[in-house]
């Protein structure tokens, strides 16, 4: 169990949090969510030691092993694989080294004799025989093949080194496990494999996410970092939300009798609850999701964007017609037919692919063979991945930047737009060069809703976005009437607004009207 007593953080005059006091039991899986800067990272460094508070105190119970996912890629260049994995138990680990001096020593005696029996002992209690043979299966499990469980690590790609982490991290399975972005730069199969392990932990999991899919699947409470506070409540990602949306709207209603708000959220709990019944305790679950009343959730107050794609016109019968196109050294022979109403996922195992594709059907890539044929009543928007170009150098306020994207010019109009991105006030005046990552996109977005085309087009539309963010994107791109090419690691967002799912590597692969969690359990993995 870890205990955190009255914890207050802060840095110069900016308070993190203050009397923060929760309790993480064994069997449960907490995700740390909040808005950027509301310390989500830091209060796991809080919870781990590596960060001490300002006041209170982080209570771990005596003699529990506390497992932290190390964030340093290059930490252990001049390790083997399976070394590196074992690194993650660290007592097992200096018990083999005390156990080969002993044992090397030329005037071992009975001393040393009585110590390596001891040693012995707690090895084999900690499954020290066991030990490569268990780091074997995380790592085949993670997809790191068996003929690298060897290898220096200073010779692996960046992808294989985050999963050589993630099995260090999981190794000797730990009391306390701490995860920040664990699914961050995985592939799709090993993501659904840490799910499935993760599911069946038995001990305390505490994550840091932005993988919505992710969260639900694996999180059994939230813990919402919010009003300089952190308040732990029970069920996944998108019961918290729904809730605290719902709550959200009755506080907006004032008129509305309490009987009447009360009769509302148990309906949607008792939803919820029956949900519950394919997750970890499902039982103990589902009653205290009845048991739950109006005001065990707290309004959010974050603020999430306003996302909504119109468009100017109806698309006609002829959208996109794609025959024979071939990138090389990319892709060859690749044909496919947009029809009405279709929102395509296009996947492929390296996403240079799919932004090759998008380049070229977005008219910024003209070295290929082949035919791109667009219908006369299509206009596309197109978020590419790499969008720096928009911005790097430019000396206009965002109000300017995005005046160049709007018929109309006035800046009362630009600004509501701006608005609706949560650039409120003098933030609209900020340089286009100087805004961070998640700005950008935010403004990029802006620009599409602006262009009203009824064809829309995204590489990876959710990099550098908050939750809150990528929840309004989420929303705005199943509520939109038009078609859509989209390509992404969230899984929750193509699994909610494709309709259709086309694979390609160096050529096509897959194309079927299919969903993405389909395509993904009959096909992919």
């Amino acid at each position: 169990m870890i205990e955190v007593n009255n914890v207050c953080v802060q840095f110069g005059s900016n308070k993190l949090f203050d009397e923060v006091n929760l309790k993480f039991t064994k069997g449960n899986c907490y995700g740390i969510i909040g808005a950027n800067g509301a310390g989500k990272s830091t209060f796991l460094k809080v919870l781990s030691g590596e960060l001490q508070p300002q006041k209170g105190e982080v209570i771990v119970s005596p003699g529990e092993r506390m497992s932290v996912l190390n964030q340093n890629q290059e930490a252990f260049n001049d390790y083997t694989v399976m070394d590196t994995v074992l690194q993650g138990h660290k007592r097992l680990v200096q018990i083999m080294h005390e156990k080969d001096e002993l044992y090397a020593k030329p005037d071992f005696n009975e001393a040393d004799g009585m110590k390596a029996a001891e040693l012995e002992a707690e090895f084999a209690e900690l499954g020290g025989w066991e030990a490569e043979s268990d780091a074997g299966i995380l790592l085949n499990g993670l997809g790191v093949d068996t003929s690298l469980h060897y290898a220096m690590m200073g010779t692996l790609d960046a992808p294989i080194k985050v999963k050589v982490l993630l099995a260090q991290a999981l190794f000797g399975n730990p009391d306390i496990l701490i995860m920040d972005e664990p699914t961050n730069n995985l592939d799709i199969k090993s993501v659904k494999w840490l799910e499935e392990y993760l599911i069946n932990f038995e001990n305390i999991l505490i994550i840091v996410s932005h993988n919505r899919h992710f969260l639900n699947n694996v999180c059994t409470h939230i813990c919402d970092v919010d009003y300089g506070k952190i308040n732990i409540y029970l069920g996944n990602y998108d019961f918290w939300y729904e809730t605290s949306q719902l709550l959200l709207r009755q506080q907006k209603e004032e008129n509305k009798k309490m009987e009447a708000r009360a009769k509302e959220l148990q309906e949607f709990i008792a939803r919820f609850a029956a949900n519950a019944s394919k997750s970890r305790q499902a039982t103990s679950r589902k009653k205290e999701l009845e048991k739950l009343t109006l005001n065990d959730i707290k309004p959010s107050n974050r603020k999430y964007p306003y996302i909504n794609f119109a468009m100017e016109r109806e698309p006609g019968n002829d959208i996109l017609i794609v025959e024979n196109l071939t990138k090389p050294g990319v892709f060859e022979n690749v044909s496919f037919t947009v029809n009405k109403n279709d929102k395509i996922g296009i996947v492929s195992d390296k996403s240079t692919t799919v932004s090759a594709l998008f380049n070229i059907l977005a008219g910024l890539d003209k070295d290929y063979t082949g035919t791109v044929k667009w219908g006369k009543t299509i206009t596309f928007s197109y978020l590419p991945q790499n969008f720096n170009s928009f911005f790097d150098g430019c000396d206009l306020s965002l109000v300017d930047w995005l005046a160049q994207f709007s018929k109309e010019k006035e800046q009362t109009f630009v600004r509501s737009w701006l608005g609706r991105m949560l650039f409120t006030g003098e933030e609209g005046m900020k340089k286009a060069k100087v805004i961070s990552g998640g700005e950008k996109v935010r403004c990029m977005l802006a620009k599409m809703m602006l262009t009203s085309g009824n064809l829309l087009i995204f590489d990876e539309p959710t990099n550098h976005l908050d939750l809150e963010s990528i929840t309004a994107l989420n929303k705005g791109l199943i509520n939109y009437k038009g078609n859509l090419l989209l390509t992404s690691h969230d899984q929750e967002l193509m699994q909610t607004v494709c309709n259709r799912i086309i694979k390609i590597t160096n050529k096509k692969d897959f194309d079927r009207s299919i969903t993405y969690d389909e395509f993904i359990d009959k096909y992919e993995i």
